[in-house]
């Protein structure tokens, strides 16, 4: 069974930064892409980034690039998302979410994980 978690939530303040954590199971972690999504309260999902294993490549949404950072612990198939410069309109529930690869801007991936809240206040 293919389970992610996410964790690393929290409140910040705007500047401010949070490291998200996503641990995977039940998967061959360099076989899949990972992708991470948030959803504002009163907005619909979207996708922050995603991450192919193998090879490594990394796509960002316009509105967090040079911000935001994907990393991996491959041994422990657990990724990262390191958000530096924090503002308001971060403020979501963040997700991770696997496919074998990265597919279309915010369609459906096949695994979920629960989601970690960011707030950022100003």
């Amino acid at each position: 069974e293919v389970q992610l978690q996410a964790s690393g939530g929290g409140s910040v303040q705007a500047g401010g930064s949070l490291r998200l954590v996503c641990e995977a199971s039940g998967l061959s972690f360099d076989n899949y892409a990972i992708a991470w999504f948030r959803q504002a309260p009163g907005k619909e999902r979207e996708e922050v980034s995603c991450t192919d294993l193998n090879p490594r490549s990394t796509r960002y949404a316009d509105f967090v690039k040079g911000r935001f950072t994907f990393s991996s612990d491959d041994a422990k198939s657990t990724v990262y998302l390191q958000m530096n410069n924090l503002k308001p309109e971060d403020t979501a529930v963040y997700y991770c979410a696997a496919e074998i690869r990265c597919i279309d801007w915010n369609e459906e991936y096949e695994y979920w994980g629960y989601g970690t809240l960011v707030t950022v206040s100003s």
